[in-house]
């Protein structure tokens, strides 16, 4: 039977019913990512061997009367930093090649395949996660299905364009300051950063310790839902704060409290951007504007913040083996390592300021709402954009709106919404901690009343 490739859902009812064999998607999977992946260079490894064996696995077990799991036979892939068994964990980088294999697969990766799913590869990444564009100068840019002279975004660049492009229905990511909802946003897919530490983190190459979340990307809010369920709990997060998503689905949004991100998220950036924001929050029933306190301090500080984090865990080969890392990559960890202890401290302070300011802005209100990117995707290799007569580096600028929430943890999901534009663009819906239950239900509503999803002007070819 035809099935969707972009509908997770459907590929597991249909396994699990019996109206299809995982070993027969498995294989359409594996023949689309060769005839296509050139075009996109979303993959750095692709499991078929793995896959096949696992897709029999589903299909032994189904056979026997025994429970696949909710992902029955749908196939997915990884972010390169997440460990996989067998395979060294390149990060994106050119030093990661000389470490083996990992032994076990990340804690993530355990669970969806426990759950039924095939995991048939790695994706392109920026290096060890610095970035938002996943121009990666040892394994090539990954390309936007969109439009291929364009960003994917990053730095889970090909976890969304792998997605997009219709090679696998699921795929996990990783945001430190955006990146998975910048290229979410970018590839016209749903991207979800869960509350910090409600996912585990084990078997994952970090970049910045303290902000590090791991999440999803999807076509719908539903296949979103499905993963999201499955993820394990990091150690330090107890049931109450694991509320599974797809009972609140169909709830609808009676009494929810919206409002728009005045101000800071709405200044340099395109029209379509901030239009797409205010379009969505209507939908939801907004009736208010807020203005969001020293988001740009906070910014300031999750680039001190990231920097050292992520420069501490390089020492050694920024000193042994500085010109195997990628120019930017390297320049920008030695300047952070280089800041005074001082400057970390004052960035922690500032982050606990602005993450009381604006957790309090939830006692009256449930969700709120803002552009994802200031700008639809960049062309690969442009340096910078121009907005309303200033000029910033387009890199950098991509992530404007989405390390404010990220530098103080909260849940956030990015919806794709269609403009007059060619591109996709996206929307953040913001909550308190633990609450990722009702963004979903809010993007789900959202979703059904056709106020967000992406449809090119051209459609794709799986």
């Amino acid at each position: 039977m035809t099935i969707s490739w972009d509908d997770a859902s459907a590929i597991a009812a249909a396994v699990r019913a019996g109206r299809s064999r995982a070993a027969s998607i498995v294989d359409d999977t594996l023949a689309r990512i060769a005839r296509d992946d050139g075009r996109y260079n979303a993959f750095t490894h692709v499991l078929a061997d793995q896959a096949r064996k696992d897709a029999a696995r589903v299909d032994g077990e189904i056979a026997a009367g025994r429970e696949p799991g909710p992902l029955a036979g749908v196939p997915f892939a990884v972010k390169n930093l997440f460990d996989v068994a067998g395979l060294t964990t390149l990060a994106g980088s050119k030093i990661n090649r000389d470490n083996p294999p990992a032994r076990a697969d990340a804690a993530v990766v355990q669970a969806l395949r426990a759950g039924g799913a095939v995991l048939v590869g790695t994706l392109n990444m920026d290096e060890y996660a610095y970035g938002f564009t996943t121009e990666n100068t040892h394994y090539g840019p990954t390309r936007n299905p969109y439009d291929l002279a364009r960003s994917a975004g990053g730095s889970s660049g090909g976890s969304a364009a792998a997605v997009a492009a219709g090679l696998v229905p699921l795929s996990l990511g990783t945001d430190t300051g955006g990146s998975i909802r910048v290229p979410a946003a970018l590839c016209g897919l749903f991207g979800l950063k869960p509350t910090f530490g409600r996912v585990s983190r084990v078997g994952t190459t970090l970049f910045s310790a303290t902000v590090d979340h791991v999440g999803p990307l999807a076509r719908s809010v539903r296949d979103l839902a499905l993963v999201y369920d499955l993820l394990p709990p990091a150690d330090a997060v107890g049931p109450a704060h694991h509320t599974p998503a797809l009972p609140a689905l169909g709830k609808g949004i009676a009494g929810l409290r919206v409002a728009l991100a005045g101000g800071y998220f709405q200044e340099f950036a395109e029209p379509d951007a901030v239009a797409a924001a205010r379009r969505v929050a209507e939908a939801l029933g907004a009736r208010s504007e807020v203005t969001v306190p020293h988001a740009t301090a906070a910014r300031a500080a999750a680039t001190i913040i990231t920097g050292v984090e992520g420069s501490s865990l390089h020492l050694a080969s920024l000193r042994k083996r500085p010109a195997d890392f990628d120019p930017m990559t390297r320049d920008r960890f030695i300047a952070a390592a280089l800041l005074p202890g001082a400057a970390y401290l004052r960035a922690q302070a500032a982050r606990r300021m602005y993450r009381d300011t604006v957790c309090a802005l939830f006692a009256d209100i449930d969700v709120l709402v803002a552009p994802t990117t200031p700008t639809a995707a960049p062309l690969i290799g442009q340096e910078a954009v121009s907005i309303s007569g200033t000029t910033f580096p387009s890199r950098a600028h991509l992530a404007r709106f989405t390390i404010p929430f990220s530098i103080i943890g909260l849940p956030v999901i990015s919806v794709p919404v269609s403009t007059p534009g060619p591109l996709p663009r996206g929307v953040q819906l913001v909550a308190a901690p633990f609450r990722e239950s009702l963004l979903l239900q809010a993007a789900a509503f959202l979703e059904s009343k056709k106020v967000v999803g992406f449809t090119p002007p051209a459609k794709l070819s799986p």
